[in-house]
């Protein structure tokens, strides 16, 4: 039981189990019966009558035969079903009503020859064991007990999910990959000759595909080139489902999961890389702003008096707007008149603080002069 449900979980569209039909039991295979025991009904009532009881016992056998038909679609069902019915017309003298018995025995033989194929299927036929032609769409008729449909085919475009759970790489890091196939049928009749489950058959063969592309490529290639991975298993793919009438149109990767400690590892690698990058992009600022210093000083050089007045803006800027203390060697103060500076900037600091004083005493002063 746990290798069953272990084969599920890896091959996630295998269906669980599959109804064994040789024909479809529709709504007009339905309608053709109901019309021939309707019509056996209706002879009897003009023969001679029939009692009520009688065709209530009629329609339920009748409806009871659909319904079992449509459970279980094969012609065994259908010569039992007949046997059943002239058997019961035999062992019980009441049941005197051949029209209606050789009608409804009619019906459940006729019924099921009737077949309708939707637009996007196509039913392949064997007669007698043997493939005859792929019908479809449209109505077709078979012949009793000798036809059969081997299956009604989907060609539409379906798309399967696959995984590869713990595949090496080159470089031998193990990964989990999930990825999508589109494919499509495109000759029914290998797909159901050739193969016996054409669905489970692409699955594993996409997964087996997946494993061993995984397994040529390092894991940067496989995270970087995923395109071509892709590509490559799409042509592995379509290579070994064309005899079967398959056709992949694409694959596609959904997810990559890594180990927990390599994707840790691999983030501090890109955090280093950032940061290198950050410092590269820090020293080559500091690279031109030497430059650009570089070039200022040319012009400072034979310029004494700009280069004082640049010295005197730099300590005037500093005392004025933080107020800090600024070391200045002793040979720059003569050239720089510091003294006048840190006066001017000494007397715009009391300035401001004698114009706040003021502001404060006149806020304090109602408007008519007196105090509060």
């Amino acid at each position: 039981m746990g290798l069953i449900q272990k084969k599920f979980q890896r091959i996630r569209n295998l269906p669980r189990w599959k109804l064994a039909r040789d024909f479809a039991f529709g709504v007009l295979s339905f309608v053709v019966l109901l019309l021939l025991a309707g019509a056996g009904a209706a002879v009897e009532l003009a023969r001679d009558g029939m009692p009520p009881d009688h065709l209530l016992y009629a329609s339920a056998a009748v409806l009871a035969a659909a319904a079992l038909l449509a459970a279980a679609p094969t012609w065994g069902t259908v010569v039992a079903l007949e046997i059943a019915l002239w058997a019961a017309y035999a062992a019980i003298p009441q049941l005197d009503s051949l029209p209606l018995t050789a009608l409804v025995a009619a019906g459940l033989l006729l019924s099921p020859t009737l077949q309708l194929v939707y637009q996007w299927d196509t039913a392949v036929v064997l007669r007698l064991g043997r493939f005859h032609r792929v019908r479809g769409p449209g109505l077709f008729l078979l012949v009793p007990v000798v036809d059969r449909v081997a299956e009604f085919v989907d060609t539409r475009i379906r798309a399967t999910d696959f995984t590869a759970e713990k595949t090496l790489t080159r470089d031998t890091v193990p990964v989990d990959v999930d990825a999508h196939a589109f494919w499509m049928i495109w000759d029914p009749q290998k797909s159901v000759l050739e193969v016996q489950n054409y669905i489970e058959a692409v699955t594993l063969a996409a997964q087996a595909a997946l494993r061993d592309s995984i397994g040529r490529y390092d894991l940067t290639t496989l995270l970087t080139q995923r395109d071509t991975l892709c590509r490559e298993i799409q042509g592995i793919l379509d290579a070994r489902t064309n005899p079967w009438g398959v056709t992949i149109l694409s694959v596609e990767f959904t997810d990559i999961i890594l180990p927990q400690g390599l994707e840790d590892a691999m983030s501090r690698v890109a955090q280093a890389e950032r940061e290198k990058q950050a410092r590269i992009i820090l020293g080559a600022a500091e690279v031109e702003i030497a430059q650009k210093f570089e070039e200022a000083s040319l012009f400072y050089r034979d310029n004494p008096t700009a280069l004082n007045l640049r010295a005197m803006n730099m300590v005037y800027e500093s005392i004025r707007q933080k107020g800090a203390l600024v070391l200045v060697p002793s040979s720059a103060l003569e050239s720089m008149n510091l003294g006048t500076v840190m006066a001017t900037a000494a007397l715009e600091r009391s300035s401001a603080a004698r114009g706040a004083g003021e502001d404060d005493a006149r806020g304090a002063t109602d408007p008519k002069g007196g105090r509060e």
